[in-house]
């Protein structure tokens, strides 16, 4: 556990005490806006350290002013992955386009960024550490209202009271199973599943992905740099969410092994890849769609709250703006009119977002052969068009000035 209490100033009244679940992107970039605003935090997080690596991820719009106004923005620049080709390729391995990769996620060159997300996790992370309490290798185990806050009951055993607890646990989130019920209720699959895992750069990749397709399948390897390692990505439509694999990782490898089993270019080694890699990472491609994202005392942000997965790119730069408007909600408010600033204020930025499931990223993975052929159509008109202006969703949201503590 790191616990320190700095007060950024001289508060008359008590700190209002608010307990975080999760210690990704949205839970501590949460921790940091409220201990601003001067607020007690403690985090829990159910891994025992903040997770290093992981696939890259995107920062773009509206997310790189909140990174700018926490200050972690040069550290994430130098961590600017900056890829420089998308080459796509059909199922024989020929080439079918080549294209800069702002034309198809709607970024904008020069601004936006890509890094690796135990980068982004670990600046925000090291922006934080020294004002909050983490609490690692535990997580909520109940949480009860009944009272004027919020007891909760650690998976440690321990007991605490809170003024209010705010769920950023993800797609799969302990806490909003507690407070609204079954995941299943907000789940919206999108008819994918996906494999991620990193392998020997066997074909000397740099700052680059290849994609290879076929009607309903997809293969990557995605060079993040000059490294021996590259990025694998193994995306397969299936017509219902499997879950009897999202809790089995035998029976995950088992299913795309089955799917690839007659691919060709590289997917035989990639396949083998996958059933060595250790850090194989393996869900299904889903939103959560809520009608709220609040109840009594307890809320949610980020994918818990509003995951738009990763085919929109928007699941980090969301979590991160929505944690900055739940902070800059809650400053001078009560939890219940925090809360619904909160959502009043965010709802239409999330909702465009997530809306564009049916861009870019989407038009990616084909189902059928007529699908396909048109997608790369699109690609070849692509590789001869200048790199796009960026999307206006991204960008859709003016952020509130950040008032100081006096």
């Amino acid at each position: 556990m790191t616990r320190t209490d700095l007060s950024r100033g001289v508060h008359t009244t008590p700190r209002r005490k608010v307990l975080i679940s999760g210690a990704g992107v949205a839970g501590p970039a949460l921790a940091f806006w409220l201990n601003r605003y001067g607020f007690a935090v403690t985090v829990v997080e159910k891994a025992g350290t903040p997770r290093d690596g992981g696939y890259p991820i995107d920062v773009r719009g509206t997310a790189l002013e909140v990174v700018r106004r926490m200050g972690i923005l040069p550290r994430l620049q130098d961590a600017h992955i900056d890829l420089r080709r998308l080459t796509f390729l059909d199922g024989d391995g020929s080439e079918v386009a080549s294209v800069n990769p702002h034309a198809v996620t709607g970024g904008v060159a020069g601004q936006d960024l890509e890094v690796r997300r135990g980068d982004l996790t670990g600046a925000l992370y090291a922006a934080v550490r020294d004002d909050v309490e983490f609490l690692f290798n535990d997580s909520i185990e109940t949480l009860d209202q009944s009272g004027h806050g919020v007891d909760v009951t650690f998976r440690g055993g321990s007991r605490r009271t809170f003024d209010m607890v705010v769920g950023a646990d993800g797609l799969h989130s302990r806490t909003r199973e507690l407070l609204f019920g079954p995941e299943e209720r907000f789940h919206r699959y999108l008819g994918y599943c996906f494999a991620v895992f990193t392998m020997r750069n066997t074909l000397g990749l740099s700052h680059e992905t290849m994609m290879w397709n076929t009607p309903g399948r997809a293969a990557a390897l995605y060079a993040v740099g000059d490294n021996d390692e590259v990025h694998a990505f193994l995306n397969f439509a299936h017509p219902e969410p499997p879950f009897d694999a999202f809790r089995n990782p035998e029976a995950q490898r088992d299913l795309v092994a089955a799917v690839f089993a007659d691919a060709g270019w590289e997917v035989p080694g990639m396949i083998a890849a996958m059933r060595d890699a250790d850090d194989l990472f393996f869900d299904g491609v889903s939103q959560i769609r809520m009608p709220r994202w609040s109840s009594g005392r307890v809320a949610l942000v980020g994918d818990a709250a509003y995951a738009p997965s990763f085919l929109t790119g928007q699941g980090s730069s969301l979590a991160l703006v929505g944690a900055y408007m739940l902070a800059a909600s809650l400053a001078d408010r009560d939890h219940a009119s925090g809360f619904a600033a909160y959502e009043h204020n965010t709802r239409e930025f999330v909702t465009v977002n997530q809306e564009q499931v049916g861009e870019g990223g989407a038009t990616l993975f084909p189902t059928t052969a007529r699908a396909l052929e048109q997608r790369n159509d699109m690609l070849r008109k692509l590789s001869t068009m200048p790199s796009a202006e960026g999307r206006p969703a991204h960008s859709a949201l003016t952020l509130p000035e950040f008032l100081p503590m006096t």
